[in-house]
């Protein structure tokens, strides 16, 4: 049994060496691998031979069949690159053929926006300066007049990641970084812009995602007034939304700010006469600022009787979906190109 099944491999090797055709490939398949072949037959007398050759026979038969199986699918792979070979002499590759056109990568709309934004700041004399995601709650909220219990914790759901003394949590908002910008550039006057993104433990809806970007900006110098920042946002506006842009500010209220106030422009989609984008009011809300709390400015290191300053924050989604007409904030994290390939 044993000498049979080494001269079924030996001859079924030999017999498949010059085949170089695919039909005689397949005849050479069934003769030798097929239900009814030479293999087959060989293995339906495993039963007839004495039950102590059982055992050694078997393993000999799968040791024929992986290694004819294994042949075989090489040589299919052999006929298959001959065939392409032989082609490709034949028929020469045409090198004026025209090439396939490559599908074109495109920005984000997010992406787009905040480069827009980078530029205008950029040109408005404001610098970028970045600073960390992961933050304590003393840089997050207490040097930002937001002691413990206070009830403006209310309106950031945290994610806090170590429970520590310092408390370490990811950052809720980009204003954090006013405190590292001017420790970092004390004593020196700032322009500076702080992009990045924050993260809150919210619901996941169309107007809201755990994750988002935002751009903080400040200003610290000698002399700084409310009018200083009421003509930097003013000319914000203009140059991000058009020389016709009216805007109207609204009084509001930040833990690091005083006096605070809202920016609004008037509505692009309606002209102020009101629409479900604006929610009927005519105007749209584009960012938060205000002047810097004394406070703040003793945090930062800046002695409040000589420095003075503002700081306001955007998010850049936010003016996407105006400006584009976005009504899902989901959409930005969606991947899908059927979104993606409109802008």
């Amino acid at each position: 049994m044993l000498d049979n099944l080494n001269q079924l491999r030996d001859d079924a090797l030999s017999a498949l060496s010059p085949i170089w055709d695919e039909q005689q490939l397949e005849e050479w398949r069934i003769k030798y691998l097929g239900r009814k072949g030479a293999l087959a037959a060989q293995m339906e007398q495993l039963g007839a031979i004495p039950k102590e050759q059982r055992a050694a026979a078997g393993k000999l038969a799968n040791e024929v069949k992986n290694a004819l199986e294994t042949a075989y699918e090489a040589k299919v792979g052999a006929i298959k690159q001959r065939a392409l070979s032989e082609s490709l002499e034949a028929e020469p590759l045409d090198v004026t053929l025209p090439g396939r056109p490559v599908a074109h990568g495109r920005l984000h709309p997010v992406t787009t926006t905040m480069r827009e934004l980078y530029r205008i700041w950029g040109d408005m004399g404001f610098q970028v300066f970045r600073t960390r995601e992961i933050e304590t709650d003393e840089m997050n909220f207490q040097l930002l007049n937001i002691p413990p219990f206070h009830p403006a914790r209310d309106n950031w759901s945290t994610f806090y990641i170590a429970d520590t003394e310092e408390r370490v949590l990811l950052r809720t908002h980009t204003s954090p970084g006013q405190i590292r910008a001017m420790r970092a550039m004390h004593p020196n006057p700032i322009r500076v812009i702080l992009p990045g993104m924050c993260y809150r433990y919210e619901q996941i809806t169309a107007r809201s995602e755990i994750q988002f970007p935002q751009i903080e900006g400040l200003a610290v110098g000698h002399n700084i007034t409310f009018a200083d920042l009421l003509g930097t946002m003013t000319e914000f506006a203009r140059r991000m939304f058009g020389e016709n842009a009216k805007v109207r500010f609204r009084a509001d209220h930040f833990p690091f700010t005083e006096p605070s106030m809202e920016l609004d422009v008037e509505c692009f989609l309606c002209k102020g006469a009101g629409c479900g984008v604006c929610k009927y009011t005519g105007w749209l809300e584009i960012l938060g600022s205000g002047m810097v709390h004394p406070d703040v400015l003793r945090n930062g290191g800046y002695d409040p009787a000589e420095w003075s300053g503002f700081a306001f924050g955007m998010g850049p989604q936010r003016i996407a979906m105006l400006k584009h007409d976005i009504k899902d904030i989901r959409y930005f994290w969606g991947n899908d190109l059927r979104f993606l390939e409109q802008f």
